[in-house]
């Protein structure tokens, strides 16, 4: 099993900067494709981005390409996700998950573990 903590999440102005944290425990963190989903107030979760077990392969959502960047620290057992340029259609909770059910990546059903979200909200 694999257990999922977000950390990061918080008030940011339009144009700025946040890095979002997913701490994982489980022996199978560093062979599960990670992920990072988001859900806005009364719209579907929507797939960010993903990354696969070596860090070397990253897969984007088109809203936040060349924005948004996920890598991974397999020693740490950790997860990120940096976001650049903020909108305020940035804002939502954000999810990291595990994927140990394969492709695609940006299919939420293809997740089995999820952390309990991070909150961003970016004001205009």
């Amino acid at each position: 099993q694999v257990q999922l903590v977000e950390s990061g999440g918080g008030l940011v102005q339009a144009g700025g900067s946040l890095r979002l944290s997913c701490a994982a425990s489980g022996r199978t963190f560093s062979r599960s494709v990670m992920g990072w989903f988001r859900q806005a107030p009364g719209k579907e979760r929507e797939f960010v981005a993903a990354i696969n077990w070596s860090g070397g392969s990253a897969y984007y959502g088109d809203s936040v390409k060349g924005r948004f960047t996920i890598s991974r620290d397999n020693a740490k057992n950790t997860v990120y996700l940096q976001m650049n340029s903020l909108k305020p259609d940035d804002t939502a909770v954000y999810y990291c998950a595990a994927n140990s059910l394969g492709t695609p990546w940006s299919v939420q059903s293809r997740y089995d573990y999820w952390g309990q979200g991070t909150q961003v909200t970016v004001s205009s």
